[in-house]
């Protein structure tokens, strides 16, 4: 049939944009929420996830990544400003995401059964909607801890940094309700290696305002630069120590604080990073001189779990908009969904999906309980890392797998697939590449020798029953010591760890079906390359998807159209 100009230029067979509540889609975090202890928080992420999901968040996000933050150092007679200049749907985003308390909720209901898990449901979902903010978002939470290593500086900072709200003003954090707390660590030189950093500090004595230092050197990454405070390492007379530096005095004058230029990234477009310039900065002492690792010790364990959250979160979207996609789009006469090679590709990426979920949240989980249980603790202590390596590595793959699923359309910036493409690699830099994470879980097994019983431990009660449980735990024991023998082996044995971590979660808490196949694919003679290898039973491959996305949750579904 011969179509008139008119009817070729209207559009069909193209899927629709996605919109929904994040969290209510999602079977897998809605049931991790409720056996974690943190119930009481469902409300709440309703409410976030219902916004996360939403056109407008949509069309925030990708006008926040278009508008990229620009850098003013002088204003127009030649004085020094240094002022990053956001588009509106930036500060639209943070003030959204800072008033739901994404940032601070663990610290809000500090003490409470859940408090971290709830918090950290709350981050994976907003990671679903626009990473770039997630940075601050995981700053200002993860400084809590190290700012109360100096109690006198964290009495007059922490409510201000844990206040649900945002505060975009040019004037001092002295004078606001609701600040941001952002850190300047890397140095051109040491990247990884803090103990490399070549910033120095001078003590100048006692002030109102804490044991003030002049700082100078240069920090090679700083995001965030307009927050209203920073941590910072330099070195003083007694080694590498932490600092707090604010961007504004109290009388409204510049603290020494340049801002060279923003760093042009494949990602996180809409989140300035920036390489800066202390000049005899005004800074006050966090902690001992000296101790200024050791300091930020438990901020870097919670900006991992943050990361490993955020590509959890990724995968999800990416798994949601290609599920959504082949479900509304025909080939071949029939929904792509219905056609079993795409079932088992999706059924594939949605167990690793939900796996990837299981390990973030009993990460965040262990973290809750750390301070009340030992055992917690050491798992925690392994568990982030180990996660964190897996989960981030594994994104940028799943991602690529997503976007070619929704075909040419996924890779068009007008989508938000080529959007989490780009976001995808960053959360496997941030925090520690690969490398520096498996000599941490080698670090964490050396230092701590109870935590290979935790670990063991934890193994042998989620696979309990399991033909592979006994095999696995030998051979995980065995490869622990080969390990710790021969660094060399440290990213076999971290690797298979998360992948032994995710398959007792998953038959605790998934369907046995999805654990069978998880299994059989990660840990069986049949291991894969590629998803869509995995061999599903009967109908097992609809199941998954439907417990993935329910078919209500994108409109219109497989089940009734194939």
């Amino acid at each position: 049939m011969q179509l008139s100009p008119s009817e070729s230029r209207e559009p069909t067979n193209q899927s629709p944009t996605f919109t929904g509540n994040l969290y209510k889609a999602d079977v897998a975090i809605q049931q991790a929420v409720q056996r974690t202890g943190a119930a009481w928080a469902r409300e709440r992420l309703d409410a976030l996830g219902a916004q996360a999901g939403s056109e407008h968040v949509q069309e925030l996000a990708k006008a926040a990544n278009d508008h990229k933050p620009e850098l003013r150092s002088h204003d127009r007679q030649g004085h020094r400003i240094d002022v990053v200049d956001f588009h509106p749907s930036w500060h639209e985003l943070m003030q959204m995401s800072y008033e739901s308390a994404v940032h601070s909720s663990a610290w809000l209901a500090e003490g409470r059964e859940g408090a971290h898990t709830a918090r950290a449901a709350m981050a994976y979902t907003w990671h679903q909607a626009e990473n770039g903010v997630c940075c601050p978002l995981a700053m200002s939470f993860a400084a809590v801890p190290a700012l109360r290593k100096e109690p006198e500086l964290a009495k007059f900072w922490e409510p201000k940094i844990i206040e649900p709200g945002y505060d975009a003003r040019r004037i001092p954090g002295y004078e606001k309700a609701a600040c941001t707390i952002g850190m300047a660590m890397t140095e051109k030189q040491g990247g990884s290696d803090l103990r490399a950093t070549r910033t120095y500090a001078v003590p100048v004595g006692r002030s109102d305002l804490g044991n003030e230092y002049r700082i100078t050197g240069h920090k090679w990454f700083c995001s965030a630069p307009m927050s209203d405070v920073f941590l910072t390492l330099a070195q003083t007379e007694h080694g590498v120590s932490c600092f707090l530096v604010p961007r504004l005095m109290p009388d409204g004058s510049r603290n020494p604080f340049h801002i060279q230029r923003l760093k042009d990234k494949v990602g996180n477009r809409s989140n300035a990073s920036s390489e800066i310039e202390y000049d005899n900065t005004r800074g006050y002492l966090v902690g001992p001189e000296g101790k200024g690792i050791s300091v930020i010790l438990e901020m870097g364990h919670l900006t991992r779990l943050d990361v490993t959250l955020g590509s959890a979160g990724i995968m999800r979207r990416a798994l949601t908009e290609a599920i959504n996609h082949t479900r509304h789009r025909r080939a071949f006469k029939r929904l792509l969904a219905a056609q079993p090679l795409m079932q088992s590709t999706l059924a594939d990426m949605a167990i690793e999906s939900e796996a990837s979920t299981l390990l973030a949240m009993r990460a965040a989980q262990a973290t809750d309980r750390a301070e009340k249980n030992e055992s917690e603790r050491l798992l925690a202590r392994i568990l982030v890392p180990a996660a964190k390596y897996l989960v981030c590595k594994r994104t940028p793959y799943f991602v690529t797998e997503a976007l070619e699923s929704i075909g040419g359309n996924g890779f068009v910036e007008e989508t938000i697939t080529a959007r989490l493409y780009r976001e995808a690699p960053l959360n496997g830099l941030w925090e520690g590449s690969g490398n520096v994470i498996c000599l941490d879980v080698l670090r964490a097994l050396r230092r701590e020798p109870h935590t290979r019983e935790a670990l063991v431990n934890e193994l042998k009660a989620g696979l309990k029953g399991d033909r592979l449980s006994a095999s696995l735990v030998r051979d995980m024991e065995a490869l622990i010591d080969d390990a710790l023998a021969d660094e060399r082996l440290g990213r076999e044995l971290t690797e298979r760890l998360a992948v032994a971590l995710q398959l007792s979660l998953l038959r605790q808490h998934s369907p046995g079906f999805m654990a069978d196949a998880f299994a059989g694919s990660r840990l069986g003679a049949r291991s894969q390359l590629t998803y869509g290898t995995t061999n599903f039973s009967g109908t097992s491959a609809v199941e998954i998807l439907e417990r993935s996305l329910p078919c209500e949750a994108s409109d219109a579904g497989m089940k009734q159209a194939a």
